[in-house]
Order: C-alpha cells, then structure tokens, then sequence
C-alpha cells in the first residue's frame, strides 16, 4: 500500500473539503442572488416590470379559459363539405329535379374570374392578401366607434373571420363571439392558404335570395354564371354580404346602386380596374332580374 493512500476506514479529509467549498459556493452564489434580487426589489421600475409580466400571464390564461378553451377546430376546413342539393335523375341521367335547403353552387376558386375576387376584396377585405387574418387598423377604429355608440357592437371583420362564423361558431352578436373569431382567424391562417380561403368564402357566404355562394348568387340576381358577370353586376354582388336585405333591387334599388359605386370606386383607387371601365360601370343600371321561383325546391327547415 502506498505511503500516500489512506489506511482502511480513515475519513477522506481532501473529498470532505472539496464538499464543503462546493456547498459553500453554492450557498454564497444563492446568498449573492437573493441579495442582488432584494436589491432590485427595491427599484421601482423593476417591481413594474414583474408586475406587468405577472398581469400578462394572468391575461393569457384568462384569454384561454374564457375564449380559446374550446375553440372549434380549424383544420376542418381543410376537409370540410357543405350541404349540396339532392338530385333527381331520369333514366338516362339528365337531371330532371333537385331537393336542397339551400341554393349552392360549389366552384374552384381558379374558376372565379380574377375581376369577381377583387370587387369582394374591395368591398370586403382590401388588405386580404397581406395580414395574417385580422385588421388591425379597422379593429382600432371599431373599438372607438363601439366606446363611442352604446347598443349593437360593429366589427371589422376579414374575410378570414367571416369564413370563421360562418363555417365554425354561431351568429351570436357579442364581444366574446368577435375575440373568439379573431383567435380562430388566425388558426385558420395558419392550416388555409389565401387561396382556400377565398374559395370557401365565396362558395359559403349568403347573398340573398335563399343563395349561398357567388355562383348561386349570380343564378339569383343575373340569371347567369360568374364568367358571364358584367363589371357591374360583380360589384353588387360583392356589396351583398354586410346585408342582403339591405340592397334588395326590389325595395332599396337606388341604396344598391349608390353601394355598388362605392365598391366599383374602391377598385378604381386601388388600381384594380381602369377609369374608363369605371365610368362605364357605374353608368349602368342595376340590371337584376325579378326574384324567379327558386330552381331548386327547398325542403326542410
């Protein structure tokens, strides 16, 4: 045995020494901590600032619990069908009659002329392709407009959100509702390319006239398909969606023409159409036909 080595059940006084510094950094660097945190304690500032960490922290569970908890899922979109007509067929497959609770008529979006998606986007959602699903600038004016105004609150709704209440929550007019639209625009954001998003947006929204979707719409107001709209006629289609009963062309004619200028007039200032086809388009009349009986026959509720 080495001179060196400790004999047999001697303490191992170098191993208890290195324990002691170890234990006593430790306690000297937690010590030095806790005095440099009371120190801090004392500013001010500081106390603020953990504060309003602490306030943030609180708001976002409180933001989960009362709003986001149990929000509808957003990749249902991504599969989702809607309601379509049933179809009765003769013998040799020719459609002869067609059950439906309501008129749809589902499209690709490559099949929505280019012109038909900017009037909407004017009308609706100018800055649609460049934020992530809400409005910020129009939020901040909703909320002084809604501050200012008791009663009905208004929004500043996206396309995005629209597609939100319509497909997955409910048409209840409250706060709660428009924070839990916003949340959920920008799930959908996230799992929905733009293009989808339009797609369904136009295939879903209600128009009037028992139609849901610009094809339908189009069937209802023009007795014709969305590649044979006139510029006219897509601006007042795109004007429909805050309220169709509002701009009916049998009681409201001149309000829904002053609209559809409106809406041909912000294509113009964004450069989407040219001032002659402006100066031509709202130099036309509204152009709708009468309401015809409903070419499919709606069952249900």
């Amino acid at each position: 045995m080495s001179e060196d080595s400790p004999e047999p059940g001697t303490p191992n006084m170098a191993g208890e020494a290195t324990s002691e510094s170890l234990a006593y950094k430790l306690e000297r660097n937690t010590g030095g901590f806790i005095d440099r945190m009371g120190k801090l304690w004392q500013r001010r500032f500081f106390r603020y600032f953990i504060y309003l960490i602490g306030l943030g922290l609180l708001g976002a569970l409180l933001i989960w619990v009362i709003f986001a908890r149990d929000l509808p899922d957003a990749t249902a979109l991504q599969k989702y069908e809607p309601p379509l007509p049933t179809m009765v067929r003769a013998y040799d497959g020719e459609p002869i009659h067609s059950y439906a609770r309501e008129r749809r008529v589902q499209l690709e979006f490559s099949e929505y002329p280019a012109l038909l998606v900017r009037a909407y986007l004017a009308a609706e959602d100018r800055t649609f392709f460049e934020h992530g699903g809400l409005d910020y600038p129009g939020i901040a004016t909703a909320i002084i407009t809604n501050i200012s105004n008791s009663g009905r609150p208004v929004g500043a709704s996206t396309i995005t959100q629209q597609v939100a209440k319509n497909l997955l929550l409910t048409n209840e007019v409250s706060y709660r509702r428009k924070v839990r639209e916003a949340l959920l625009a920008y799930r959908i954001e996230e799992v929905l390319t733009k293009e989808e998003i339009l797609e369904l947006y136009l295939n879903q929204i209600f128009l009037g006239r028992n139609a849901y979707g610009v094809q339908a719409a189009a069937q209802a107001y023009f007795s014709k398909d969305v590649d044979e709209l006139a510029l006219h006629e897509m601006a007042y289609l795109a004007i429909l969606p805050k309220g169709p009963s509002n701009y009916r062309p049998e009681r409201n004619e001149q309000r829904a023409v002053n609209r559809r200028n409106w809406a041909l007039k912000e294509m113009r200032e964004n450069d989407w159409i040219t001032q002659a086809q402006y100066s031509n388009a709202i130099a036309q009349p509204l152009g709708a036909v009468r309401t015809q009986g409903p070419r499919f026959e709606r069952v249900g509720g």
